[in-house]
């Protein structure tokens, strides 16, 4: 087992991780997250086992997700929080494993839904949610609450004001983060299904979407969030 050195732990941003061209993965939030069709589950199930070949060699451990025809896998560096050449390297060895078995990787199906709660005082409800559902504050995000166990969706709590005067009371909204090149397609998606665009502001961080009754919600990216 190696154990990491300083430079390993250097904090890579998106455009970090793009200078290293990784095909098959793409930066969702925090971590490095890839999709790979294996077409059946004994193909998946020999994916898994060289996945967890390489990440005890490399004493890095990711999240990995197996049903029938997909192996889902996140790369995260839990120490500084985010992503860095460890992930870098074991993703490049995964990558490899996958090609070597014939799984195909899917990083247009790449994504992340999170769910948002609309507060003007979030201090006085986060405790409230963090014991209904056993979740814990992000340590990267005091606006966040996160499953310690990472495998449930994040709840975050964003500053708002009611919107009663639109004819839309709407306190939880979904925030779809989606790789940046998957991002407009599936908003011109959402807009023929019934949608309208209520706000492109903070493009590309964030677009603000509603349906036809004027619920909302966000398709999100990594692209516009420096510093």
């Amino acid at each position: 087992m190696s154990s990491p050195t300083d430079a390993d732990k250097e904090r890579l941003d998106g455009h970090g991780v793009e200078a290293e061209l990784l095909a098959d993965w793409r930066v969702m939030f925090a971590a490095l997250h890839a999709r790979f069709r294996t077409g059946d589950f004994a193909t998946g199930l020999a994916l898994v086992d060289a996945i967890g070949a390489a990440a005890e060699a490399a004493n890095h451990h990711p999240d990995v997700d197996l049903t029938y025809s997909l192996v889902t896998v996140r790369l995260s560096s839990h120490d500084v929080g985010g992503i860095t050449r460890r992930d870098v390297r074991l993703a490049r060895e995964i990558s490899e494993a996958a090609g070597g078995l014939g799984a195909t990787a899917d990083p247009g199906g790449v994504s992340v839904t999170e769910l948002a709660l609309d507060t003007h005082d979030r201090a006085e409800i986060m405790p409230f949610w963090a014991a209904l559902l056993g979740y814990q504050t992000s340590e990267g995000d005091d606006r966040e609450l996160v499953d310690p166990d990472g495998s449930r969706t994040t709840l975050w709590f964003q500053e708002s004001e009611p919107r009663s005067s639109e004819g839309v009371e709407q306190r939880f909204h979904l925030d779809v983060r989606v790789p940046p090149e998957v991002a407009e397609q599936r908003i011109r998606d959402a807009v023929a299904a019934g949608g309208t665009m209520v706000s492109d502001d903070r493009a590309p961080a964030y677009w603000v979407l509603a349906d036809a009754q004027g619920n909302r919600a966000c398709i999100t990216t990594w692209l516009g969030r420096e510093g």
